[in-house]
């Protein structure tokens, strides 16, 4: 397989990843051509190697930037913009896990801390109750998890991430 087909098959596909990460096709794909530039690319390059809008570029990369996995380069002498995305992996990861956490995580655990102390309505039976505040404490308990769980990782040496990680990925 040659370089720009290889290239165009990664894209693609990191595109699909990304939109069961949660975040749009496009701005996988602009990640994932970043990744694999070796130079940082301006807005047009991206236009014209994704066949995609300025509008779409400019949205897509303040998106990147704000989530610390692209940065804007500054050229002396250079009105555009030119954008790199990080190429280290671990810390691509680290990055993500981080913001997934902020934007995902963090909210449902405040209202969680706020319904978990339910006192019974006129309206509700002690059984509905119960069966609310049980399944409140269950749900609070598996997102403290999780929270524990996504610390562990971002505080994480490289090797340990990498060699858990691969194991959590082994079939049987």
């Amino acid at each position: 397989m040659q370089l720009d087909e290889a290239k165009s098959k990664f894209i693609e596909g990191w595109g699909t990843l990304g939109s069961a990460w949660g975040v749009s096709r496009t701005m996988a794909q602009v990640h994932a051509l970043l990744l694999v530039s070796p130079n940082a690319l301006s807005t047009e390059d991206i236009m014209d190697q994704l066949q995609i809008s300025r509008g779409n570029v400019n949205m897509n990369v303040r998106a990147l930037m704000d989530w610390g996995i692209v940065r804007k380069e500054l050229r002396p002498g250079e009105r555009r913009e030119f954008f790199s995305a990080e190429k280290d992996i671990h810390r691509v990861a680290t990055l993500i896990l981080q913001e997934r956490r902020k934007r995902e995580l963090e909210p449902i655990m405040r209202v969680l801390g706020e319904i978990s102390q339910v006192e019974p309505s006129p309206t509700a039976t002690p059984e509905e109750t119960e069966a609310f505040t049980k399944m409140i404490a269950s749900v609070q308990s598996f997102a403290n998890f999780a929270n524990s769980a996504a610390s562990t990782l971002i505080k994480a040496d490289e090797n340990w991430f990498l060699s858990t990680f691969m194991k959590l990925m082994r079939p049987g």
